[in-house]
């Protein structure tokens, strides 16, 4: 069972979906039916939903590979936290007004060494189940 992915999975949809509704709101306000319609506002919320979900996916997949391939809860937990953690402070970062610099690369940073060590404790896992 995918018990700490699927409730990871879960807030990590809450936020795209949080996300998205600001998208679909600004679009409303300023009838921008495609593209930003060079609004800055919606600009910085169509990429701040968009940056989402190019990352996620990936760490989800990794997430869900660890907790498949029977890692402690912890090696599944911190990772989906951290990532979380991430998509959080860069969205924050992008959707500020002016956009806040030091959020958004923080919020990259933490995405960035996740999906690393997401990358490296699954070659490690995966090697020690082969070899064990």
């Amino acid at each position: 069972m995918l018990l700490i992915t699927a409730i990871i999975a879960a807030l990590l949809t809450l936020i795209l979906v949080k996300l998205s509704f600001a998208v679909i709101n600004l679009r409303r306000e300023n009838k921008v039916s495609l593209g930003s319609g060079g609004n800055e506002a919606l600009e910085r919320a169509i990429r701040a939903q968009g940056n989402f979900a190019e990352y996620v996916p990936s760490g989800l997949i990794l997430i869900a590979c660890l907790e498949l391939n029977g890692a402690p809860w912890w090696l599944v937990l911190i990772p989906g936290l951290s990532l979380i953690a991430g998509r959080v402070f860069h969205a924050q970062g992008i959707n500020q007004v002016p956009p806040n610099f030091s959020k958004r690369v923080l919020g990259m940073k933490f995405t960035f060494c996740t999906l690393i060590a997401l990358a490296i404790i699954n070659m490690a896992w995966s090697l020690y189940k082969f070899i064990a």
